[in-house]
């Protein structure tokens, strides 16, 4: 299994997407020496006995409740098990990781008064796989991210559940398979486990790099549809995309450009066409994909930096043994990035649909109609368009901005709140219907190019529909279709298309800052 060497506020998105991936972080030990001092802090703190916040009061709209000495230890479990209020189905294992790799670097910056041993149990719950089960909604984005960060936290002390090995066991029995022991929770480190942005940047990460994979499988199967419906790749010319200037829109036509060089089609029509415009979701790709791309990159950028950053409540400076209380577990960042990677995917999808709806319409696309060789005995394409259709609408209704909502809690102390959870957590589900519209435009392309024949395809996106072939012959009468769809969806989600075309320069969006 790949290792990657954290550094706390040094990560690359390239370091996150590996861990989403499975790669096991370990800190590196630089970062020991801060958080040790860190953890002094605290103790220096105490002993000065005036009241602070979350470290010997109690929380939210309780804070100017003082708690005794000898109750410190019971306070920090308590915030624990109380703030477990979480409710729905599981956080998937991949985000539940990287909300604890998240959670492992921003405690590793030795701003939030945690003990090293307690750094090192979060440490080793990834390295040996005890994964807590975590609710995934009851995060408004403020106070951070209590609920669910509260389960995650249950585990280390004993509580919960989690999955080791893929097994789902009670939280102590997780621990004693992989070797670990619960730990009792000393002065500030509930606070500093509970508090932060980790569950929204951890949700809104995921969505982040399945986008990009949904991207860049776009432009392929917008490429392809293009050359399907013998469409033309003059609107991809450089000197118009020039003149506009949006970084995302140039590269967007490059790639297109790239994508089509070579085509037979494409050349057979060059001259002599009596066409003048193609339909905008043709014509436009490079203007709407471009769009979303700088969208997509600006969202990337933000989240790399929260991804970077402390987000506990108080913070520890240990210089003069002070703890500042400030705001920096609300999440409005997050929700602004999950907002707009919400309306990429809502774009993505349903400039495909278009494409998809013009290759089955006889009248714009001049192939078959709903493209079978006999249609009225067969109906070919017609109903996939719609299931495209429908998942087009219903990201529609997803897309809604989260960050315009707020609702006060912790009775009224708590009277703005982000909801970056929620605009977080509906990204995987945009993407998934993303990735289904573009199985559809896969197929419904590849299927198009087929009509053409002999003449073919560039050669990228020849090897694209061979690789397609080798799951789903093409549809010649109608048959189940389902199965279909289901190996052009697996073949997308995989991120297999951009690397069958290795050959053209597609934009990256997580690989790199804009």
């Amino acid at each position: 299994m790949t290792a990657i060497r954290l550094i706390p506020g040094q990560a690359t998105l390239a370091d996150w997407r590996a861990i989403y991936q499975g790669a096991v972080p370990t800190l590196d030990p630089s970062c020991r020496a801060a958080v040790a001092a860190s953890a002094a802090a605290v103790d220096r703190i105490l002993a000065k006995g005036e009241p602070v916040y979350g470290i010997n009061t109690g929380f939210g709209k309780l804070a100017s409740v003082r708690i005794a000495a000898e109750d410190l230890e019971t306070l920090q479990r308590n915030i624990v098990l109380s703030h477990a209020a979480g409710t729905g189905a599981p956080l998937s294992a991949a985000i539940t990781r990287l909300m604890m790799a998240l959670k492992l670097a921003s405690l590793a910056q030795g701003a939030s008064g945690i003990r090293p041993a307690t750094l090192d149990l979060l440490e080793a719950m990834l390295a040996r796989d005890v994964i807590p089960l975590v609710p995934e909604q009851g995060s408004v984005g403020a106070s951070g991210d209590l609920a669910p960060l509260s389960h995650m936290t249950a585990v280390m002390i004993g509580v919960g559940e989690a999955l080791h090995q893929g097994k789902r066991l009670s939280a102590v029995d997780a621990l004693t398979a992989a070797g670990l022991a619960p730990i009792t929770l000393g002065a500030k480190e509930g606070l500093a486990l509970l508090n932060g942005t980790q569950f929204s940047t951890a949700n809104a990460l995921a969505g982040l790099f399945e986008a990009e994979i949904v991207f860049q499988s776009a432009l392929v199967t917008g490429a392809l549809s293009t050359d399907a419906a013998r469409g033309s790749d003059a609107p991809f010319d450089p000197r118009i995309h020039a003149l506009r200037r949006h970084r995302g829109q140039i590269e967007t036509a490059a790639a297109l450009r790239g994508l089509m060089t070579g085509s037979a089609i494409r050349a057979s029509h060059v001259e002599g066409d009596d066409r003048v415009q193609d339909p905008y979701c043709l014509r436009c790709q490079p203007q709407v994909m471009g769009a979303a791309l700088d969208v997509l990159r600006q969202a990337a950028a933000t989240l790399e930096i929260e991804a970077n950053g402390v987000s506990d409540n108080p913070l520890i400076f240990a210089e003069d043994d002070t703890a500042l209380s400030g705001g920096n577990f609300h999440a409005e960042p997050v929700a602004f990035a999950a907002d707009m990677i919400a309306l990429a995917l809502c774009e993505i999808g349903s400039i495909a649909e278009r494409r998809i709806a013009m290759l089955v319409d006889p009248a714009l696309s001049g192939l078959p109609a709903f493209l079978t060789p006999k249609p009225g005995l067969n109906s070919g394409f017609m109903i996939p368009q719609v299931t495209a259709a429908a998942l087009v609408s219903e990201n529609k209704q997803r897309a809604y901005p989260a960050s315009v909502d707020s609702i006060p809690t912790s009775a009224n102390q708590e009277d703005h709140v982000s909801m970056a959870a929620h605009g977080a957590r509906r990204l995987a589900a945009m993407a998934a219907n993303v990735r289904a519209v573009i199985g559809i435009e896969l197929l419904a392309a590849a299927q198009g190019c087929g009509f053409h024949a002999p003449l073919a395809t560039s050669a990228p996106l020849g090897a694209v529909i061979a690789r397609l072939r080798q799951d789903v012959p093409r549809l010649e009468d109608d048959r189940h279709f389902h199965p279909d769809m289901e190996a052009a969806i697996a073949l997308v989600a995989s991120g297999e298309l951009p690397r069958l075309v290795a050959g053209c320069t597609l934009p990256a969006i997580a690989g790199e800052v804009a």
